[in-house]
């Protein structure tokens, strides 16, 4: 008889962690700022930690830059929000060429508004092939432009 053990169905966190892209040791990450107390490292391990935070408010940049050109067929990010009701807006693009230009993959508003809505789940199917670099630019206030940019996760496959 042949048998194998597999995942249970409502397991869904065991199951995602399997096929992401280790980004730690296939792209340097560059970014605009970053709290020490919640480094980019936080965002980018699946399943590893609280995420990534920025030093101040206003508009942040998150780059991955592969070092070979690679395939993605997904991209997932996770926002949270638990204490200011705020709308949200990030954009996500990629590059064929290094950074040279970018050709933009979503454009996305979402609106926090704590104790009821506090999380944003983005889980998008893509057919990128030659991504040599990634870009997720956040603008975490579209209205005061007081609220400081964080990043629970952020996967790819």
């Amino acid at each position: 008889m042949r048998k194998r053990i597999i995942a249970p169905t409502g397991d869904q966190r065991s199951s995602s962690i399997q096929g992401w892209l280790d980004v730690e040791h296939r792209a340097e990450v560059e970014f605009t700022s970053e709290d020490p107390t919640l480094p980019v490292e936080g965002a980018l391990r699946p399943g590893a930690g609280p995420g990534w935070r920025a030093a101040e408010p206003g508009r942040q940049t998150i780059r991955l830059r592969f070092d070979r050109p690679e395939r993605l067929t997904r991209l997932r990010l996770v926002f949270d929000e638990t204490q200011i009701a705020r709308t949200q807006e990030f954009v996500l693009a990629w590059s064929p060429d290094e950074g040279r230009s970018y050709r933009e993959i979503v454009r996305q508003q979402y609106v926090f508004s704590p104790p009821t809505t506090t999380r944003e789940v983005e889980d998008y199917t893509v057919s990128l092939d030659g991504v040599t670099a990634l870009e997720l630019r956040i603008t975490p206030d579209l209205g005061r432009n007081e609220a400081v940019a964080s990043l629970t996760e952020w996967s790819l496959a």
